[in-house]
Formats: C-alpha cells, sequence, structure tokens
C-alpha cells in the first residue's frame, strides 16, 4: 500500500522537486511565518519545461515551496508509493487571499492585462472587503518601467504577492528579486483572469477525471502545442524506474 506522507518531504519527478505534505495551506503559512519565500506550483508541463530549460528548473530548485499542482504531478508520486491529492495553486492562492483577509496581511499583485487587473481589484473588494491590497500593477509594462515597479513592490514588504505573468516569466522574475524580500511570492498563472470573472475553471467533474487538459484546449485550441508536454511527461515517468 503506498504510504501517506504525515510530513514535508522534498522529492523529484523526473529529476524536478516537488514537495510531499499533508497540507499545502499549512505548509505556505509556516513559510510565512519563517519570513516567506517562493511558491512554485508544479505540473507535468512545467516539469518538462524545467527539463528544457536550465534556467526554470535553477529556480524551481531554489522554491522554498513546491507544490503537487497538476494531476501527472500526483500520478507520479503515485508510482514512488507516495499518495497525495492534487493541491491546484489557484486555490492555494485564494486560500492565502482568505487568510491574508482574516489577519491584516499586506497583498500585492501583479500581471495580467489593465482590464483583467481593474475587473479583479474590483471582485477581490466585493469578496474581501477587509483586504489590505498595497499594490496592484499589471503586466503590460515597458521594460524600463520595471526597476521602479521592483524597488516600489520590495519596499512595501507584503506579506504576500501574487504574480500572473505565465510561466516561466513568473517565477524568473520572482526568483531575479533580491534575496532580501519578505512574504510569500506565488506565480499564478491565469487565476486574475478567472476571479475576475473573465474566464471559467474547468466544471468539477472534468477535475476528478483528471481532464482539466481537455476543457483548457477547447476553450483555447492554440495551446495544443504545449498539450503535447503531457504525452511526453506520461512516457518519461514510465520510463522512469520508480
Amino acid at each position: 500500500m503506498a504510504a501517506i506522507e504525515t510530513v514535508p518531504l522534498r522529492t523529484r519527478v523526473l529529476d524536478v522537486p516537488v514537495d510531499v505534505c499533508p497540507s499545502v495551506l499549512e505548509a505556505a503559512l509556516a513559510l510565512h511565518g519563517r519570513g516567506g519565500g517562493q511558491i512554485v506550483t508544479l505540473n507535468a508541463e512545467m516539469t518538462m519545461a524545467a527539463l528544457a530549460d536550465p534556467a526554470l528548473a535553477a529556480v524551481i530548485e531554489a522554491a522554498s515551496l513546491v507544490i503537487p499542482d497538476g494531476s501527472g504531478v500526483v500520478w507520479a508520486l503515485g508510482r514512488q508509493g507516495r499518495r497525495v491529492r492534487r493541491s491546484p495553486g489557484i486555490e492555494l492562492a485564494r486560500q492565502l487571499l482568505e487568510h491574508a483577509s482574516r489577519q491584516g496581511w499586506r497583498v500585492a499583485l501583479v500581471g495580467a492585462s489593465p482590464q483583467v487587473m481593474a475587473a479583479l481589484t474590483a471582485r477581490l473588494a466585493q469578496d474581501f472587503p477587509a483586504l489590505q491590497l498595497v499594490m496592484q500593477v499589471d503586466g503590460y509594462r515597458p521594460a524600463e518601467a520595471w526597476p521602479e515597479v521592483e524597488r516600489e513592490l520590495l519596499a512595501l514588504q507584503p506579506d504576500l504577492v501574487l504574480v500572473a505573468l505565465g510561466v516561466p516569466r513568473q517565477e524568473l522574475w520572482i526568483q531575479a528579486l533580491p534575496a532580501t524580500r519578505s512574504g510569500l511570492w506565488m506565480g499564478v498563472g491565469g487565476s486574475f483572469d478567472v476571479w475576475a470573472g473573465l474566464k471559467k475553471r474547468a466544471p468539477a467533474w472534468m477535475g476528478a477525471l483528471h481532464i482539466e487538459w481537455l476543457y483548457r484546449l477547447l476553450k483555447e485550441p492554440y495551446r495544443w502545442r504545449r498539450m503535447l508536454a503531457l504525452p511526453r511527461f506520461a512516457w518519461a515517468v514510465l520510463q522512469d524506474k520508480p
């Protein structure tokens, strides 16, 4: 029988690190209590990207917490005898926003389009009236504007920074900031679009069947080339000794 992990453990899938823990939320809050760090949400697509991109691989290696976001990663861990539940990054980020609202954390949002950021800010004000948003910056800024954005953001010393710049840009951008940064820093991909009400997540039944990738492909057919990473990942895991 597969072992149920009761303490956080860093293991690897195709030589890419991933952390196994009973609760990713509790692990994230504990990380905040230790001063903070970068959280990475690992799925099959990112795993394959890391194998091809040493810079992304280095970021994941250095991350303070790497959670099993995708069902493929959970499946690969199961082949190692580690029984874990999938932990979607969008759900962890939402839980952290809820916690931030209750605890008075200072929160910053970075990325997405100006239209998405405006809609998101309005929606979060309705959902979490007590949330302290100290900075909201869209991702459509010229290169010369980013150093000032970074200086201002670091000076604010936020407790939580959610970054929606897409993979791997968001991970690389977070990692490149000074190591003295405090708080939790997490790439959230398209979560802002969903929270703003401009896109929808796959239905729960598709998530239960581990075919959310099909929903995304049907909604965004241009993603088909990226989806080729999924069969490559499965084949690599089957070839890898558990």
